[in-house]
């Protein structure tokens, strides 16, 4: 028996990386698991790897930036389980324009800015604003916002640390408005963890060195001193996930080995 049996989760951005390693984390525990990202090869593949450990699955082809592709996922989900009890809302990432001038304070593109800020914060609100009413409904939800490194500190692109820093003053306002309703909120932070996201290759390049010189560097940020992988991230996201976590809400918890402790 798993600790999520019975329960269907969806998870944003879920064809790779943290969000992959997180479905298949809950799969493991029991759980129902819808993913939706554009890429669905990578949605396909994970929903035969939850199949094959004895779950179930449900690939959903969505653009995070669309607001209607949101609210049509969850529907998705509704209707094809009859609930939604865990949404992790994974999606997000750095949006560049022509070039690094686009995130430049002083030369910073606009729509860069509010692109950023729609990926990084809002996706969030627009797929928890329509499981909302389902989770009310059954008096169940677990929202999970995977936020960053740069939620709590700077050093990040300006937009994507103002957006993760929102996602935190979300996770905590919204936790306590739902609370009622036994619905609790919460923000897991990675630090640097070994995703596309972290553009390694194009680190090393721009530092004129390899790609394990770039690692070693990042590494330095954290006091395990390495970074860490996607699949370290699954245990803390399915506890969070889990009912006997009803006590742990509005809270920003990292698993980053100590990201700038």
């Amino acid at each position: 028996m798993g600790r999520l049996d019975g329960l269907v989760a969806l998870v944003t951005g879920g064809g790779r990386g943290i969000g992959r390693a997180i479905a298949l984390e809950m799969a493991r525990d029991g759980a129902t698991i819808a993913v939706s990202s554009r890429s669905k090869d990578e949605l396909d593949s994970v929903v035969a790897e939850a199949e094959a450990v004895g779950g179930r699955g449900l690939a959903i082809e969505c653009d995070a930036m669309v607001r209607d592709d949101c609210y049509r996922s969850v529907d998705m989900v509704l209707s094809a389980y009859g609930k939604l009890d865990i949404v992790v809302n994974n999606v997000g990432g750095v949006l560049f324009g022509k070039g690094p001038q686009d995130q430049d304070p002083f030369t910073h593109d606009d729509q860069v800015f509010m692109d950023n800020l729609t990926l990084n914060l809002v996706t969030h609100y627009w797929t928890t604003r329509a499981a909302l009413p389902a989770m009310r409904d059954h008096a169940y939800g677990r929202i999970i916002n995977i936020g960053s490194g740069y939620a709590k500190t700077s050093g990040g692109p300006l937009t994507y640390t103002a957006a993760k820093h929102g996602l935190i003053g979300m996770t905590r306002a919204l936790a306590a408005q739902v609370a009622p309703h036994g619905i609790t909120v919460n923000c897991l932070c990675p630090g640097w963890t070994n995703t596309r996201l972290i553009g390694i290759e194009q680190l090393a390049e721009r530092m004129g060195t390899d790609v394990a010189g770039a690692k070693k560097f990042l590494a330095k940020d954290n006091i395990l001193g390495r970074i860490l992988e996607p699949e370290e991230l699954g245990p803390m996201a399915a506890l969070l996930a889990a009912p006997e976590s009803a006590g742990i809400t509005g809270q920003v918890i990292s698993v980053d080995g100590g990201y700038k402790v």
